[in-house]
């Protein structure tokens, strides 16, 4: 396969934090340091919002229930977490960045693009991710992962190769290689489900997408048929976006047996509020609608929808908006096989406590 023009190559950067909230936790409190640590819920309700790497070889990931993590890792530390320190730093890790480029696209508060294509200033793409970690290190006390790579695709690779601190590239003569061997599950846009439809059809790696043609994965995929067929050749067009927005945050989960219980649906949307409302916390992020996926046995899938006069105030109050859309689905003889929960209308999320209003919808 043919590498592209070196005078047309991006030079695009993917900045990840190492385990952000565990690691400035044990900065910030010794005691923690070397232990292992999940940030978030506790030893009998929530989930884990990070695991530090020394909870990690347990088996304890992010969105893990915290009863499950604690039976894992029976020494696991509880922290509850300060999302506003974790912004602050993170403020500090984007200044950072604006000393090389202003073209940085956030994607949370631990990672972030970075276009140095036009800021290289004669230095290498590399060279400057290694001042950047350098500088993240000395300023801030954590470490940083980086990938750097001529598109916003293989960047984000790159940077879990040698994770933590680590960088990695990928050049342009290497990507199209580079993909073939990775397994499907790896690959930025491709989800669980989505994994498990493309192992349906035999794909199970980046070979055995690149041997798909396109118009198969168009048919199968729908749009997003053409960037997978782009990514297993290397191929990522999508700009390094500053004024990137983020218009939801959502969460979805497929059981295993159909539920047709209400009330074992209502306890299944819990973990699903959990992750959203973390998710809308670690951006800062409030949003006034809130919409309820159900999928039945027959795949039919309906949504509901609720918007509230101010942005959502609490993952309790989170949870009662999908619990209330619940009864709108349930009971139904087919039963639920996927549920899922978003929230949008995003904006700033405001401070403070909640007016009293904001409950109406149960008033």
């Amino acid at each position: 396969m043919t590498s592209p023009d070196p005078a047309a190559v991006r030079r695009i950067v993917h900045i990840d934090m190492d385990a952000f909230f565990a690691s400035v936790e044990q900065r910030d409190d010794p005691a923690l340091r070397g232990r292992p640590v999940a940030v978030g819920g506790s030893s009998l309700r929530g989930v884990v919002a990070a695991a530090s790497y020394e909870a990690r070889p347990f088996g304890v990931r992010s969105a893990m229930p915290s009863v499950r993590a604690a039976r894992l890792c029976p020494g696991l530390v509880f922290v509850k977490p300060r999302f506003e320190v974790y912004k602050a730093v993170s403020q500090q890790i984007r200044a950072i960045f604006a000393r090389f480029t202003p073209v940085i696209e956030p994607l949370s508060l631990d990672e972030a693009y970075l276009d140095l294509t036009d800021h290289l200033d004669g230095r290498t793409a590399t060279r400057i991710a290694q001042e950047i970690r350098a500088l993240i290190r000395a300023e801030t006390g954590l470490t940083a992962s980086a990938g750097v790579s001529y598109n916003k695709f293989l960047a984000k690779l790159a940077s879990d190769q040698r994770k933590p601190d680590g960088l990695f590239v990928i050049p342009p003569e290497a990507g199209p290689e580079f993909v073939l061997s990775l397994p499907i599950g790896r690959f930025h846009g491709i989800g669980p489900a989505t994994a498990a439809k493309m192992e349906r059809h035999g794909i199970r790696t980046g070979a055995d997408l690149r041997r798909q043609t396109q118009a198969f994965l168009i048919a199968r995929f729908g749009k997003s048929g053409q960037y997978y067929f782009d990514v297993a050749r290397g191929i990522d067009h999508r700009p390094v976006r500053p004024d990137r927005i983020r218009k939801s945050i959502g969460a979805e989960t497929t059981f295993l047996d159909d539920i047709h219980d209400p009330a074992a649906a209502a306890a299944a949307l819990a973990p699903l509020a959990d992750k959203v409302w973390r998710h809308a916390e670690a951006h800062g992020l409030g949003g006034r609608t809130v919409t309820l996926k159900a999928k039945y046995s027959d795949f039919q899938i309906v949504t509901r929808a609720h918007s509230l006069p101010r942005p959502v105030a609490s993952r309790a109050m989170l949870l009662a908006q999908a619990v209330a859309l619940l009864a709108q689905v349930l009971p139904d003889p087919r039963g639920v096989r996927l549920l899922g929960v978003t929230l949008s209308g995003l904006g700033t999320a405001p401070e403070g406590p909640a007016p009293p209003d904001q409950l109406s919808l149960f008033d």
